[in-house]
């Protein structure tokens, strides 16, 4: 993991709102809590997501404290990865591992959040690079709205609210 650059700051411990796993079994959506440490890493996760059967990959949409969110899928021995504000990268560590494994640089909290990795994330899915990015930039939205906006579009967002009254 690289060192955080002048004049950022570094928060020590990942605080989720949530992390679910969706997948397609028998082509109905199923989605579950995943069971993580207390302070996961991008290895965590993406080994977590490996657990799940699939027919088109495994979702991972991961919130952290309100501020930005991760979406993953996971296919076979693939990972790919969309975070929802590159200059989280400054201020948390999965934030910041997920930029390294871009190999993107972290950006200093001031600049304009903008999302990072891969926008075709799940457009064969349903939802297209350009509509993601859409609801990525909007910042009247919470990250906990922007993946059940994710979750209505691809088809499992009763399956995805469900779960998350679950949580609590």
């Amino acid at each position: 993991m690289s060192e955080p650059t002048a004049g950022t700051t570094t928060t020590t411990e990942t605080e989720l709102d949530f992390a679910v796993a969706a997948y397609r079994e028998d082509g109905d959506w199923q989605v579950t809590p995943l069971v993580l440490p207390d302070e996961p890493d991008l290895a965590t996760l993406i080994s977590a997501l490996r657990r799940f059967p699939s027919e088109s990959g495994v979702l991972g949409l991961i919130s952290v404290d309100e501020d930005f969110f991760l979406l993953m899928r996971v296919i076979g021995g693939r990972a790919r990865l969309l975070l929802s504000d590159v200059t989280a990268g400054s201020e948390w560590p999965l934030a910041r591992q997920v930029l390294d494994e871009l190999r993107i640089p972290v950006t200093d909290d001031d600049d304009d959040p903008m999302a990072a990795g891969d926008l075709e994330i799940v457009a064969d899915l349903g939802l297209s690079p350009m509509d993601l990015s859409a609801l990525c930039d909007d910042v009247d939205l919470y990250p906990e709205e922007m993946l059940e906006e994710i979750a209505d579009a691809l088809g499992f967002g009763r399956q995805f609210h469900d779960t998350l009254e679950s949580l609590g």
